[in-house]
Formats: C-alpha cells, structure tokens, sequence
C-alpha cells in the first residue's frame, strides 16, 4: 500500500511538472499587446488624454441599385399619399444591431430602385437622375422638381438597401442594416459581438466598391492610428473580414488536442512499470 501511495504522489508531482512547464507554452501565443485595441506608442502607453485629428465619413453618392425612400410632405394629403405609397414596409424591419436574420431582412424593400442609368421613377415628375448625387442633393432636385405641381413640398431621402457584412473570427458573422454614414469600425464588431479571441487584431481587411473601383485595406486596429484612418467608417456594402491567428490552427490541430491523453497514458504505463519491476 505505501508502494502504491508513494507511486501516486510521483505521478502526481510529474503530472503538475508537465502542466508548469507547457502553460508557458500555450499562453505565449497570445498577450494583451495582441488583443488590445488603439495601443498609443511606445512600449507601455501610460497616456490618459490624447487629441485625436478630426475625422469625418465620406458623403456617399447614389448608386445604380440603391433603393431610395422619398418622402413627401405637402399641403396636399392626397399628393403625399401617391409619394409616399412605395415607402411603406421597408426594408429596415429591425433596430441596429443584430435582428432576425442576422440584422438584415430577406424581403425585396419597396422604394423607389435606382436604374443602371441612375434614374428613378417617381409620380407626376416622371423619371429623374440621381445618379452620383448625395441624398441631400437629390432630395433638393426632386423638391424643385415637384414644385411644379405641388405648393411648398418638402423630400427626404434615405437609402433603404445600405449594408455591411463581417466575416471570420468574430462571434455573429453576418450581413446587418447600416443605418446611417457616421458607423464605425469599433461599432460594426461590437455589432458582430466583437472578434474572438483567435481574430487578428493587427490585420483587420475591409473589401470596399465605389462606383467601378475596388478597394482592399488592411488595418491594424491595435493601433491608434486607425482612429484616424479614412476607413474608420463603415460604407455601404463594405465586407469586413477578420483573419484567424496561427492559434486558432493549432487549437484545432488532432495532435495538440491528443497531448493530455497521450500524457495521461505515458504517466501510467510509468507507474505500472514501477510497480511491476519493484515487486
């Protein structure tokens, strides 16, 4: 019995050496230099306040395929009616973030849908370009052109088909709604449920089309820098991805994930083999 006790205790004490020696292993894959974002220079970032440059969005212009909802107000009900008919049951059918579907419904939206010749279709104005204006712009072109036939209407244009997708090393990957044009980057993954712990913080990629040019950035968002990056905010049908580290393989790899068993197997063959020889 007390050869069997002491043989325990021995197996014990290698099974704990074992686990002391792979931790540091294992936890040197990823430190907090890795995985916290907006670090400010130097090796260790003691600043409490920092004044950062202004920064603002890029005023997106329409596009063909943009889906437009235009609002008209007049002193005409029955006008505003005729307008205002192709808006209802949008598209945004639930609050940023997250949703059924992943933040973005599957119906097509009613709207009025932006030709490949940048024109819409309205009531009385017939078709009218849009085509490379802000929302600001084309609702102050429609405004003038519906003063022909109404008194003092006023148009609001917003897009009804704006979205962003995240992909990879996040916890909700998905397509979601983009509200406005002030979304950023920090907002989208929180959206997302922030990256996990095997995402690549230092090598974020964002796909962005404009018009026929296509743009692929890679940002370091454990940076400061990137506060001040002209992609900082989201646009319209942007895909954000989000790179796995060399961790995310190794945890999934059959050898790392047989050692506890292979340890487990070698300490008791040690132990069996001592007993046997010792008797």
């Amino acid at each position: 019995m007390n050869l069997i006790t002491h043989q325990v205790k021995k197996i014990a004490k290698l099974r704990i050496l074992l686990a002391v020696l792979c931790t540091p292993f294992f936890y040197s894959c990823v430190s907090t230099k890795n995985i916290t974002y907006f670090q400010g220079p130097g090796v260790v970032d003691t600043i409490r306040y920092t004044t950062l440059n202004s920064l603002e969005p890029r005023i997106p212009k329409i596009q063909p395929d943009d889906i437009l909802a235009v609002t008209v107000s007049s002193l005409s009900e029955e006008s505003n009616l005729v307008f205002n008919f192709a808006n209802i049951n949008p598209l945004i059918t639930s609050n940023f973030p997250g949703g059924s579907n992943n933040g973005m419904a599957r119906q097509q939206p009613l709207g009025y849908l932006v030709d490949p010749k940048g024109f819409i279709d309205m009531p009385l104005i017939g078709r009218i370009q849009v085509n490379g204006l802000a929302l600001e712009e084309a609702g102050t072109k429609i405004q003038g052109e519906l003063t022909k036939f109404l008194k003092e209407p006023t148009v609001n244009v917003r897009q009804l088909n704006h979205k962003f997708t995240i992909i990879g090393e996040v916890a909700r990957p998905g397509v979601y709604n983009l509200l406005d044009n002030h979304t950023t980057l920090p907002e989208i993954l929180g959206t997302a449920g922030d990256m996990t712990i095997f995402g690549r913080r230092d090598n974020v990629m964002i796909m962005r089309t404009t018009g026929d040019k296509r743009e692929l950035v890679k940002l370091d968002l454990t940076s400061r820098k990137v506060l001040e990056s002209p992609y900082y905010y989201i646009q319209n049908n942007d895909v954000v991805y989000v790179e796995a580290t060399k961790g995310k393989i190794t945890s999934s790899d059959r050898t790392i994930q047989l050692i506890p068993i292979v340890t487990g197997i070698a300490t008791t063959t040690v132990l069996l083999l001592n007993l046997i020889f010792k008797k």
